[in-house]
């Protein structure tokens, strides 16, 4: 997974396609059926149904097939081609007469390309998401990401040149229609400009990737599927393990928690040194291209003003003793204890109905929340279940939690989840199909303008847990199941917005420590207990073995500071419900042109038709003072 913090201002078509899999979060055994069929999977199929796995021959019908080798080698020739076409004459020819036309029809051609690379980059990544341990998988992932890279240096000329033509002629020449219609990607682009490098250390530092931040991405990714965890006399993957955390007897999730830390201190030192060189990749990259702080990458990245992520955290962390803090001693009170040991800290409430939800239902379930809200948006959801776009089964090798991939518009995006049938699971499967309808309605923006910064994906993602977990409470009865229901609403929007920026702060300090030296795993491991246990606070008993915890966090590996964009969609995404609540007509119809509009439009933009502005000081307090609420309401319960 390539981030596109480590290149900020290359954005050649090529290059983008591995951004899509960063926008995915993380990562189909090429139609290997039995691939599928262990013990694992029959069991849990015995009590979900049949869950579906995704077909991915709308993309190829398998890494063998002969419609692969035929468009890598399109993209070998189209990029030269373009390169003969195009390398040294953007800024003259641009300033002539008709050169908006002229250069419209350039990027058209990059758009195609860049099309074209989605299709190949998203395939190789979502087969080694389905199996990272195969080795022929590995091979194939591992020799199309080097055929992509290589590709794309015959494209990197064209953004850095395209960003040195004036800006009287680049505006004149926009009033050309045709390149009018690229008017946001190439403003979006020149935003890049102050960070852009001379040509051939651009070229360096985009084919280093492959042998550096990329291969020490793929090995954190290979080292994690290949970890088993000895629990009750069973070698288990991470998936399961974790998933151990929120079993219904104690025992289990003690058990799961000691071998998770077992496993993870006798990798100890690995971990730590992906972590440290990724972190130090980073710095050398940031340091040439001139950003000022450990984040600010990512800030630009994701088109976020600093003053508003900073003023995001500020809140949050202020807001821990009334959200946290809070509900985790509420939480001990249920199990009759002081304090949790913090392998409790998710497990299933005393009082929570116990069962699995099956497949069926939980489609059903999801799939009713958005049609209350908007036919149009069922509809979309509905092809993803019809058309085999989600992968959802538990299978050795494959990725742990959930994505919604985009790949590319010409195409349509793919689900992975690992279903178990707990109500958590969907929550997932809600967010991961909001991701999904968005990136289905964004896709009319093409290639280039279709992608949506990450603070913006998540909005449309937890808006999606909202609905459902809205209609959900509305038909609950019992009084018991609507305290468990919003008791496991509250935990997920802690987790999503208190663990989150805990996870930031947890960064922002490895990162800021890391230019002055290594970091040893103890120390690493301190720096995490700290942030830990600020925002857990005291009624959350932090055992020894957690201080290894932070090594399993794929967004600290292939995404740095990704994380503060769950807690941004869901403080927004609860001042925009409060919106929806006391609506006319008419909102859903604004939300989904919302969606529409893809990268096409800046967020504080996109916010105004609904009265939002992240900029003003009281926007995050008003969507903290959601999740306050609903403990309040806890509290009232007893």
């Amino acid at each position: 997974m390539t981030s596109r913090s480590k290149t900020a201002s290359n954005k050649s078509a090529l290059s983008k396609a591995a951004l899509r899999k960063e926008a995915a979060l993380r990562k189909t055994a090429a139609q290997r059926k039995s691939s599928a069929g262990g013990p694992a999977a029959k069991k849990a199929a015995s009590k979900t149904g049949k869950l579906p796995e995704w077909n991915l021959a709308d993309l190829y019908s398998g890494i063998d097939a002969p419609e692969v080798a035929r468009d890598l080698q399109k993209m070998d020739a189209d990029c030269v081609a373009f390169e003969t076409d195009y390398k040294g004459k953007l800024a003259e020819t641009t300033a002539k007469e008709g050169g908006g036309k002229w250069l419209a029809e350039a990027i058209r051609r990059y758009e195609a390309i860049d099309d074209l690379a989605g299709r190949l980059g998203s395939y190789a990544g979502l087969v080694h998401a389905g199996d990272s341990v195969d080795p022929a998988i590995s091979k194939f992932y591992g020799d199309v990401s080097e055929r992509l890279t290589a590709a794309s240096v015959h494209l990197l000329f064209f953004s850095l040149e395209l960003n040195r033509v004036d800006d009287d002629v680049i505006e004149r020449a926009m009033a050309e229609p045709e390149l009018g219609h690229y008017r946001p990607w190439i403003e979006d682009l020149r935003k890049d400009k102050p960070y852009q490098l001379e040509d051939r250390v651009e070229q360096l530092f985009h084919e280093k990737a492959q042998s550096g931040y990329a291969a020490w991405n793929r090995l954190f990714d290979q080292t994690i599927s290949g970890l088993r965890f000895k629990v009750g006399g069973k070698e288990l993957a991470i998936e399961p393990t974790l998933n151990l955390l929120q079993d219904k007897v104690g025992d289990k999730r003690k058990a799961a928690a000691q071998a998770l830390a077992k496993t993870f201190k006798d990798n100890e030192r690995s971990f730590a040194l992906i972590t440290n060189t990724l972190a130090k990749d980073k710095e050398i990259s940031d340091r040439w291209r001139g950003f000022q702080d450990v984040a600010d990458s990512r800030h630009l990245n994701n088109r976020v003003e600093r003053e508003v992520v900073d003023a995001l955290v500020a809140s949050v962390r202020a807001a821990y003793p009334k959200l946290s803090h809070r509900y985790y001693a509420l939480k001990a009170g249920w199990f009759k204890k002081k304090k949790l040991p913090h392998w409790d800290r998710n497990a299933p409430l005393p009082f929570a109905a116990t069962g699995t939800i099956a497949w069926p239902e939980a489609r059903n379930m999801v799939l009713s929340a958005y049609s209350g809200f908007s036919p149009k948006m069922a509809e979309i959801a509905e092809r993803f279940f019809d058309d085999r776009w989600i992968d959802a089964p538990v299978r050795p090798g494959k990725a742990p939690g959930a994505f919604s991939h985009p790949t590319t518009p010409s195409a349509h995006p793919y689900v992975l989840m690992n279903y178990q049938g707990k109500p958590r699971d969907v929550m997932t499967l809600a967010h991961e199909l909001g991701h999904g309808v968005h990136q289905v309605l964004a896709a009319k923006n093409g290639a280039l303008m279709a992608p949506t910064p990450l603070t913006l994906a998540e909005t449309a993602s937890v808006f999606g847990e909202m609905l459902t977990f809205k209609r959900l409470l509305s038909q609950t009865r019992n009084a018991k199941q609507r305290q468990a229901l919003l008791a496991g609403k509250v935990e997920d929007m802690i987790n999503t917005v208190v663990r989150q920026i805990a996870f930031y702060s947890f960064e922002r300090a490895v990162h800021t420590e890391r230019k002055n030296g290594e970091l040893t795993a103890e120390r690493i491991g301190q720096i995490w207990l700290s942030v830990q246990g600020e925002s857990l606070g005291p009624a959350i008993e932090i055992k020894p073995g957690y201080e290894t915890f932070w090594m399993y966090i794929p967004h600290f590996i292939h995404s740095p500071f990704y994380v503060y964009a769950y807690a941004f969609g869901d403080c927004l995404v609860n001042s925009l419900y409060a919106v929806y609540e006391h609506a006319s007509e008419g909102f859903a119809e604004r939300y989904l042109d919302m969606l529409a509009a893809g990268g096409t439009k800046h967020y504080s933009e996109l916010l105004r038709p609904f009265g939002l502005d992240a900029k003003d000081p009281k926007f995050w307090d008003g969507g903290l003072s959601v999740i306050a609420g609903m403990i309040d309401e806890l509290e009232a319960m007893g």
